[in-house]
């Protein structure tokens, strides 16, 4: 906290997580916690912050123009990534997921090709991308240990890693593949107050 990274304190106690929730009327909060919302903004659009501020500080993790992005997990979440992904200047956006559903919200958010596990490989997907190298910057958003691992085997040389998805505590990684293709994992917790809300 004392460091400005309060988004990753070690006492924090949430909302709705730690403690009851904010579905209430009213609720108490520190002072700290408010956020003004420009009156342009419609008011049932501020539940949305709570998931975008997540996608975003997935999104922005590293640097993302001009790079080729695969995210894993095609919920609310993972398609809001796409979409700051895509607004931040990546070159293509591959999102995976077995939910049509899903799939199909992400292509009309701009996805650059969406891909159902079951039936596609990511492998077959790159080589009609043209891409020879792997991707640059992977974003974990669906807590499944096979599309961590997936994605672990597509990833460049240098590619970085930003993991949202909650994995399971046995979660097996191929440490092999993380340290010889020098790969960057990084964890990703909420939002990094207040840069994330600039962001937004």
């Amino acid at each position: 906290c004392l460091a400005g990274r309060r988004h990753l304190c070690k006492d924090t106690s949430g909302i709705g997580v730690n403690r009851p929730g904010a579905f209430a009327e009213y609720v108490v909060i520190p002072q700290t916690n408010v956020w003004y919302c420009d009156k342009s903004i419609p008011e049932e659009l501020f539940s949305c912050f709570d998931p975008l501020g997540n996608a975003v500080h997935t999104a922005l993790s590293f640097d993302v123009l001009g790079e080729d992005v695969l995210i894993t997990g095609a919920g609310p979440i993972g398609i809001m990534a796409a979409a700051v992904a895509r607004h931040a200047g990546a070159r293509y956006i591959v999102i995976t997921d077995v939910n049509p559903y899903r799939l199909e919200l992400a292509r009309r958010m701009g996805v650059t090709v969406t891909l159902d596990v079951r039936t596609e490989s990511i492998a077959d997907c790159m080589k009609q991308l043209g891409m020879k190298e792997g991707f640059d910057v992977g974003m974990e958003m669906s807590g499944n240990d096979n599309a961590f691992s997936s994605m672990l085997d597509v990833m460049c040389h240098g590619g970085k890693i930003a993991l949202l998805g909650i994995q399971d505590e046995d979660t097996a990684i191929n440490w092999n593949k993380v340290v010889f293709n020098g790969l960057t994992i990084k964890g990703i917790y909420g939002r990094e107050m207040f840069e994330t809300w600039y962001k937004m």
